[in-house]
């Protein structure tokens, strides 16, 4: 077997038997729906993150979904958003009838730029596109709240965000997909917002053998309404549904393999900011750029990405040298046919735009050895 470029075995090897022991427990007592798991899950990561409530659900979109739904948002809602990320998180904002709109990034972190979204926040109050590009239909729509995303691990600027919000009267989601176990000023990831969602997608830091999600607040109301919405908007009981809801509920056999993983996950963060400095080390050339962690913030390395005006020759490079890589994200989602309804043009979101044509992957887990990442870092500057 070649490289990996996530490599769940070495993971899998390690923790085994425990992995084996936890399904077998679920077979044995039989409740794959909301079974005892689940509320062990919960209580875990809520404790870790450091949050009163942790709501687990099937999927890290479903987490952002349930978390839009508990504000009842709806038609004629803005939900500010990047537009560098992965579809789901503006996917959700738009299958409400709400409006996303985009606000440019930081060139060095990747997450939503501050500045640009007190400009975009402004031009929406003022219904003013000169200000901030706009979509399509803003005159009909009104702020409601904000979607920061932790791009490949590393929190967004929430002291920034969350005073902005404050004195606006917008409501914060974390979007925490690929940074649950990354730190901000000494908080945990998906405790930074009013809310927060992560996945347990496979490929994630903490990744589950299948779907998989859970969302996080300090909110008593919140956690009420995330509970209902979480099976089918029920009341008192599954047959009195006092809202509309969504079939949410995350596996019992999911939590199980989570709970096994989570046993290791404190160590395996940091064994990627090892791997993370190593290719710092290995990759310092002028003609790469290696990511950028912030003072006071620690990534959960989900994605190690270099940007270079060389990425072609570096990608054909090493597909030759037989070293996996991805391209997270080829084409930003304003430029996207899902979105063409809002009207936006190239040159919207100059950043985004010009980071999608040179950024790229490499293989990244808490698993990778320091002769992996030597011929990785080889292969790149043969090729520059």
């Amino acid at each position: 077997m070649g490289m990996q470029f996530i490599d769940l075995q070495a993971q899998q090897k390690r923790i085994h038997d425990r992995i084996l022991n936890n399904i077998q427990k679920v077979l044995k007592h039989g409740q794959y729906i909301m079974g005892p798991e689940i509320e062990e899950l919960e209580a875990a990561l809520g404790g870790y993150v450091g949050t009163k409530h942790a709501v687990s659900c099937s999927s890290g979109t479903d987490a952002l979904l349930m978390a839009l739904m508990a504000y009842g948002v709806g038609r004629g809602d803005a939900v500010f958003t990047t537009p560098f990320t992965f579809v789901a998180t503006a996917e959700v904002i738009s299958l409400l009838g709400a409006t996303p709109v985009f606000v440019d990034i930081e060139r060095d972190t990747f997450n939503i730029d501050p500045d640009a979204l007190e400009k975009a926040v402004t031009a929406l109050e003022k219904k003013d596109p000169s200000i901030y590009p706009l979509p399509k239909g803003y005159e009909e729509i009104t702020p409601k709240g904000i979607i920061p995303v932790d791009l490949f691990g590393q929190p967004a600027d929430y002291e920034r965000i969350n005073t902005l919000a404050s004195n606006k009267g917008l409501f914060v989601i974390e979007d925490a997909a690929q940074s649950f176990g990354a730190e901000y000023k000494g908080r945990k990831a998906c405790s930074l917002a009013h809310v927060g969602a992560t996945s347990f997608f496979p490929a994630k830091p903490l990744g589950c053998y299948g779907d998989g999600g859970m969302v996080f607040t300090d909110d008593d109301g919140l956690y009420e309404g995330l509970t209902s919405i979480r099976v089918h908007g029920k009341g008192s009981d599954k047959y009195d549904n006092i809202r509309i809801g969504i079939n949410g509920r995350c596996d019992t056999l999911q939590a199980a393999i989570l709970l096994a993983k989570f046993e290791i996950f404190p160590e395996e963060i940091g064994l990627r900011q090892e791997v993370a400095k190593r290719y710092n080390d290995f990759l310092a050339h002028e003609s790469i750029r290696t990511p950028s962690v912030k003072e006071g913030s620690l990534s959960a390395w989900a994605q190690y990405s270099l940007v270079s005006e060389k990425k072609d020759a570096i990608l054909s490079a090493l597909k030759k040298a037989g070293i996996p890589t991805a391209v997270y994200y080829p084409k930003p989602l304003h430029l996207q046919g899902a979105y063409r309804y809002l009207g936006h043009t190239p040159g919207d979101f100059p950043v985004s735009e010009e980071i999608a044509g040179k950024i790229f992957s490499l293989p990244m887990h808490p698993y990778l050895t320091e002769e992996e990442q030597k011929s990785i870092a080889d292969a790149i500057l043969r090729a520059v």
